[in-house]
């Protein structure tokens, strides 16, 4: 699986590096208009689309015909795909807080600046939108053609936000969500990655019953 794994990170590392140098740049700039915290609600969902060119990739090159082949299992193959979906998140999160630490040492930033609590905030709730997308778009992928891939991964970060936005609402019945907004998004956060796991656990039942083409 790591052989796997190294194989997508080479292939994607123009493209990561595209988004990196991006995130990076959009930082500095939307600190004009808005807290630059904000940025790291975009950055993780940014960073993982390399994920789904990987897959649709595989695809169009028939190199899931050759990597079953290989000393590694179904369910390993799969978990590759969102390991690396998690890292390329983590590097969209990193990309992220560069900005935002060089604002908030120089001091030129949007309002309050930037502070652990914001940072926290808006790291939790775009990391709960990214593990959400991506529990949505990874298993169909395996599931649907191309063609419809796209339209659900398209779809999946809308559908995010609405997940998100339930589990705010369904949140604030038990506890106040204006006055414990980061515990709030903590647990939604807590939610997303259980999701994803069982999105894994599913995406793996989708690919063993595939047949390879």
């Amino acid at each position: 699986m790591k052989g796997v794994l190294i194989k997508d990170l080479y292939i994607a590392k123009s493209n990561i590096a595209v988004t990196i140098v991006s995130l990076i740049v959009l930082g500095f700039g939307l600190s004009f208009l808005l807290e630059p915290s904000a940025l790291l609600v975009l950055a993780p969902v940014a960073a993982t689309t390399a994920v789904f060119i990987s897959i649709t990739s595989d695809a169009g090159s028939k190199w899931n015909k050759n990597v079953i082949t290989m000393p590694v299992s179904r369910s390993q193959i799969i978990g590759e795909k969102f390991i690396f979906y998690i890292i390329l998140a983590v590097f969209g999160m990193l990309a992220a807080l560069i900005p935002c630490g060089i604002l908030a040492l120089s001091g030129c930033v949007y309002g309050n600046g930037v502070t652990l609590r914001s940072l926290c905030l808006y790291g939790s709730i775009g990391m709960s939108a990214t593990l959400f997308a991506g529990g949505i778009s990874l298993p169909c992928a395996y599931l649907f053609d191309p063609e419809k891939s796209q339209i659900v991964f398209m779809m999946s970060f809308m559908a995010s936000t609405g997940i998100i936005v339930a589990l705010v609402l369904l949140t604030n019945l038990f506890i106040p969500v204006k006055d414990h907004m980061l515990l709030a998004f903590c647990i939604v956060l807590a939610v997303s990655a259980i999701c994803f796991f069982v999105s894994y656990e599913f995406a793996v039942r989708v690919y063993r019953k595939r047949d390879i083409v």
